[in-house]
């Protein structure tokens, strides 16, 4: 690309009255550089400078400034230590003036401008940092170290900070730096050496880059955003920056190493680094308490710069003023800091791709994102041409009318429209960003006359959590909003109660009240939840952490289903670094994705049927996902599986793919060694024991209490011999025992066996063997016998239950599901659901069974959401009684107690008039 002809045109932006014709004419060699001089020089007398001390090497960049740059990048390294300050300046005068030019011509847009000037800076740092370092090898004072190890100074990494970080660099840019050193390249006797060496090198290369000299400088270098700076040296270890971290790092370092990069020096070492902090910047939750954080930094800015008042131009500060560049920083920083920690795709270090990503994300709206994106790299301009005039680490706009014509003059417009674009952006910014982050600014609401001087609400503040300045101030904040809200309740003092429950199980308040805070909407959810389900607002106050999925994602959207939530689980694991923390993020994971079937159904966006089987989606999306997981885990010790693996088989509800809150997984486990007798790890196993020690692994994996609590409760008792029997089979030993062994009741719970992971080839043959075992021609009166006597061995053991029971006692949900076994049993089909095994049975009333069985399984699930006890309506409150009215279709709970004796009474009738003549019970 030619830049002259650009260049030549740039005097007539500035000035209108200058003769285009002669501009257009004047050859580069002859006059442009001097009309450059006199249009955009003389509005920039560092530029002017700048264009007479390098004219000739100008001259030759010119045509080709690409290639200039890359050229002027690629003999640096070849340059002796001793030239190296001298070379270094000498590039940034050049680097800096071609980018200039580049910039104002229009012929680089910004990223390429910012992208240049980093560039130059992370090559500068790495070449003080190999010289200094390489001197104080030759010095002997670095053991262990050789002269290759300067290539990566010796363990020394330099982390980019800030806008070197995120390649966002300015004209006038500090460079602000971590230097951090790998003490595991040393032996740990020489610690203390190797850190004077090394924290001397580091102050040599700041000064390398930082000293003014009469070559001027190459970059302003910070070194103070390292851990403790008042007391730490300027080189610290990896080890103590992370401990440091670990227990002290506060909120804007967290916001700090969102731009982090490691870009000069052992680069692998630092990137493990970052790595390594990674659960420092990124906490597992939505962090809204970092709104708070970032909104008390703003203020303290304000209050030290004196940035208070309307926004007037005169020295308004394009970076800390009100509506700058710090105020779009800090609200892409907060909101990243806010769900990153869950989404890794919003952990981008620079300000525009991570505005993007925010809003590709559903975090900010497109438009906002785009009106940011748009002011920003509009300020940043109105940046760089204030650096401009005289190389100034400033931000300020003029104070004079002369300065505000030259700024207009180098951005090429008249100064007028330029002052009242200003206004308007620095505005809208101001305007966009300060809702985020003072949402509680407004005038409160009144506390509700109903609630006044009310003693439940008087000792909320003794409650745990309340114990911080913080939570008191945030909840006094939201106080007034969540009191009106149960006020407009049905029954306000019953839905008082309820939350004064929720809060006083909730052990922490502040990042749930920054929560709502930011969400006003999630306390409408809550006091429903509160209002409809006290024990799952205890659930809420153990794990308030859920409400994360609200917001989080498609909370509200069609349920995905069981193929996309296994592809969502896996995704997810795959990023953790360790087997207990896949097994915590998992247990994290699907409580979310519980308590969102739990909401959507207590909010009728589902219904009994479908909720149903999204749990049971979800506990075969969990199986699915860490199955795999186990399997490598116990491989690292015992070796791969032998033969072709095994596949888990889910039976009972999960077979049938209904289950409810409270659910437990009956599971049996069928491998298949075929001839391989023993497996092939560092401490082998035979077959039999490696598969029932995995089977023991899986059984841990998803019921062991951990940190995020268990997964769920697995029940094995309906593998082959039962408790007997190994928890185990081999599939011949499976297909041996159904074939010469098996109870009649033991081929219908068969009837519901379906794999729900493992390897496909396996599963195939486990599911044709079923089909076969199941298709075999039955004696009908043998059948309806077995089933007879289970049901009288059932009543006897179990009682008729009581009137709410959903489950037990005649005609209820046991004996449905009993019948329904055998009707797909005699039928031969293998039909696993109940409704469907029911349907078209000539010698059941099948209409009277299925009738019961829905109406009984909508109060199953129902009661199981609201209560974990048998479920007593006098105990359940009106939110739960509606609830329940209302899924059942019922207008209130006698009536529902009739229409549930009603058809419960219909359906034992039929089952006793289709069973055995004198079996019946």
């Amino acid at each position: 690309m030619d830049l002259s002809k650009r260049i030549t045109r740039l005097p007539r932006a500035f000035d209108p009255d200058r003769g285009a014709e002669a501009l257009s004419t004047t050859p580069w060699a002859s006059g442009a550089l001097a009309e450059l001089i006199q249009g955009t020089g003389g509005s920039s007398p560092y530029l002017n400078g700048l264009i007479q001390r390098e004219a000739d090497w100008l001259e030759g960049a010119i045509p080709d400034p690409e290639k200039a740059f890359s050229t002027l990048l690629n003999t640096l390294p070849e340059v002796a230590a001793d030239q190296l300050p001298s070379a270094l300046r000498q590039a940034k005068r050049r680097v800096a003036l071609l980018t200039a030019l580049c910039d104002l011509s229009g012929a680089w847009p910004l990223e390429q401008v910012t992208e240049a000037l980093t560039a130059l800076a992370d090559l500068a740092t790495t070449l003080a940092m190999r010289a200094t370092v390489g001197h104080e090898i030759k010095r002997g004072k670095l053991p262990g170290m050789t002269e290759d190890d300067v290539q990566e100074c010796a363990g020394m990494v330099a982390l980019a900070m800030g806008k070197m970080g995120a390649g966002e660099l300015n004209y006038s840019s500090d460079i602000d730096i971590i230097m951090l050193f790998d003490e595991t390249r040393y032996d740990p006797d020489d610690y203390h050496e190797v850190r004077s060496a090394l924290v001397r090198a580091t102050r040599k290369a700041s000064a390398m880059l930082n000293d003014l000299t009469g070559e001027g400088y190459v970059f302003r270098t910070d070194l103070r955003l390292r851990p403790d700076p008042s007391v730490t040296p300027v080189c610290i270890a990896m080890e103590a920056a992370e401990r440091y971290y670990e227990s002290f790092g506060r909120t804007w370092e967290r916001a700090a190493f969102i731009k982090a990069r490691a870009s000069s020096g052992d680069v692998a070492a630092g990137a493990r680094f970052l790595e390594t902090i990674t659960p420092f910047v990124w906490r597992k939750h939505l962090d809204f308490a970092a709104i708070q954080d970032a909104h008390d930094m703003r203020l303290r800015i304000r209050e030290h710069k004196g940035f208070h008042g309307a926004i007037t131009l005169p020295g308004h500060n394009m970076k800390l003023g009100r509506g700058g560049i710090r105020e779009i920083e800090f609200f892409t920083q907060t909101r990243q800091l806010i769900a990153g920690g869950r989404d890794p795709d919003l952990r981008l270090r620079g300000t525009v791709p991570g505005l993007a990503a925010l809003a590709d994300k559903g975090w900010i709206p497109p438009d906002v994102a785009r009106t940011l994106t748009d002011h920003y790299r509009a300020h940043r301009e109105v940046e760089h041409r204030v650096q401009m005039v005289g190389d100034a680490q400033t931000h300020d706009l003029p104070n004079s009318s002369e300065g505000m014509e030259r700024l207009a003059c180098l951005m090429g417009v008249a100064r007028d429209d330029m002052e009242a674009d200003l206004i308007e952006r620095l505005s809208e910014v101001h305007d966009l960003t300060e809702g985020f982050f003072a949402p509680g600014s407004g005038t409160p609401c009144e506390v509700p006359e109903h609630f006044e001087d009310n003693p439940v609400v008087s000792r909320w503040t003794t409650y745990p959590c309340m114990r911080s300045d913080r939570a008191r101030a945030l909840w006094k904040r939201l106080r007034p909003e969540i009191l009106r809200r149960l006020a407009e309740t049905a029954r306000p003092d019953e839905a008082l109660l309820a939350f004064d429950g929720f809060l006083k199980g909730l052990p922490a308040g502040v990042q749930l009240f920054s929560l709502f805070e930011a969400n006003p909407q999630l306390m409408d959810l809550l006091v429903d939840i509160v209002g409809t389900s006290p024990d799952l607002a205890r659930h809420l106050a153990r794990n308030s952490s859920v409400f994360d999925a609200v917001i989080g994602g498609d909370f509200f959207s069609p349920w995905p289903g069981r193929a996309a939530l296994s592809g969502e689980l896996a995704e997810t694991l795959s990023r953790e670094a360790d087997y207990e923390a896949r097994l915590d993020r998992s247990r994290r994971w699907a409580k979310e994705w519980h308590f969102c079937i739990g909401v959507q159904l207590l909010r009728g966006m589902m219904g009994p049927q479908e909720a149903g089987k999204a749990y049971a989606d979800l506990a075969e999306a969990v199986l699915a996902a860490l199955w795999p997981e186990v399997q490598a885990e116990f491989a690292r010790k015992h070796g791969t599986p032998p033969g072709r693996g095994a596949v888990v088989v889910g039976m009972g509800s999960l077979g049938a793919q209904r289950l409810h809150a409270r659910s437990d997984l009956d599971i049996i486990v069928i491998y298949d060694p075929l001839d391989v007798e023993n497996s092939d790890g560092r401490r082998p196993l035979p077959a039999r024991t490696y598969y029932a020690r995995l089977t023991q692994a899986l059984v841990t994996a998803m019921s062991a209490p951990m940190a995020e609590g268990r997964l769920y409760e697995v029940d094995m008792r309906l593998r082959p011999s039962g408790k007997q029997g190994p928890v185990a089979t081999s599939l011949t030993a499976f297909k041996r025992y159904q074939r010469e062994e098996a109870w009649t009741w033991e081929h219908l719970a068969l009837t519901r066996a379906r794999v729900v992971a493992g390897p496909g080839d396996l599963a195939e043959d486990v599911e044709a063997f079923r089909r076969e075992i199941l298709s075999a021609p039955r004696d009908k009166e043998e059948v309806l016998t077995a089933v007879a006597e289970m049901l009288s061995r059932i009543r006897a053991a179990k009682g008729t239950g009581g009137p709410w029971s959903a489950k037990i006692g005649p005609g209820k949900m046991q004996e449905i599901d009993l019948m329904a076994q055998a009707a797909s049993l005699l039928s031969g089909k293998a039909v696993r659901q109940t409704p469907r095994a029911l349907h078209g049975c000539d010698w059941l009333d099948s209409a009277a069974l299925v009738a019961a069985y829905e109406l009984a399984w909508a109060l199953q699930i129902g009661a199981q959401l609201v209560s974990e006890k048998p479920l007593e309506p006098e105990d359940l409150g009106g939110g739960g009684c509606s609830f329940l009215l209302r899924l059942l279709g019922q207008d209130d709970m006698d009536q529902m107690r009739e229409a549930l004796q009603d058809h419960a009474s219909a359906a034992a009738a039929s089952i006793d008039a289709a069973l055995p003549e004198g079996k019946q019970t």
